[in-house]
């Protein structure tokens, strides 16, 4: 396998895995990073991160940001419009392939597969099917920095935003959370990692609720 490819990044430890995972393990040439943002808030959708971090990111990994400008909420129809318009954009570019950092949710690599598909390009899942428990350890083990910016509280402790993810927190999960948690149960942002030239200063601010969710903000040092 071969080709131009750019990594659909959220900003979190999954991203940044597999981000190293298809640069070690395949050969591509992972010349971008193709990330949602929140239009209203100008922060990563869902993990909530400040556009400021998300470039400290990308010069730290030598990368291009390719932005994708969504509402909140934001309708399926207008998602998928502007996706295809990001989709396009890659192909004039000359990207063969999507990385993603999905782990099982068989459902969301379909969708993903569907809709790329059409556009003509390959979605390429590095980390697809390895055990979370392992898999999180594993992202440690290479090097990965990471604090939890959202927290669903109906399965995980409010008091979990803002934690790192570290042996610490693996260890006192509840029992029915993910390692990764790849079901939503929360998001991260990864400050350091492989692949990047220097970490990313930042501190730990303000927790807020909303939407059902609890968000911790992340600033830049």
């Amino acid at each position: 396998m071969d080709g131009r490819a750019w990594m659909s990044w959220s900003s979190g430890k999954d991203s940044a895995f597999a981000l190293h995972t298809v640069r070690t393990q395949h050969d591509v040439d992972v010349v971008g990073l193709l990330v949602t943002i929140n239009a209203d808030a100008d922060r990563v959708a869902m993990h909530a991160v400040r556009r400021s971090l998300l470039e400290a990111q990308a010069r730290r990994l030598g990368l291009p940001l390719h932005v994708v400008e969504i509402p909140s909420p934001c309708p399926n129809d207008v998602y998928e419009t502007r996706m295809a318009a990001a989709m396009t954009a890659a192909q004039d570019a000359g990207i063969e392939h999507i990385v993603f950092g999905d782990l099982f949710l068989e459902d969301v690599r379909a969708y993903r597969e569907r809709n790329l598909g059409m556009a003509g390009i390959r979605p390429l899942f590095p980390l697809w099917g390895r055990p979370t428990d392992r898999l999180a350890r594993d992202m440690l083990g290479a090097g990965i920095r990471a604090v939890l910016t959202c927290v669903d509280p109906s399965v995980l402790p409010a008091e979990f935003a803002g934690r790192s993810f570290d042996e610490t927190l693996l260890a006192e999960l509840p029992a029915g959370v993910d390692p990764c948690g790849e079901r939503g149960e929360f998001h991260t942002f990864a400050w350091d990692g492989p692949g990047f030239n220097a970490p990313v200063d930042i501190e730990i601010g303000q927790t807020i609720t909303r939407d059902g969710f609890v968000f911790c903000d992340v600033l830049p040092a």
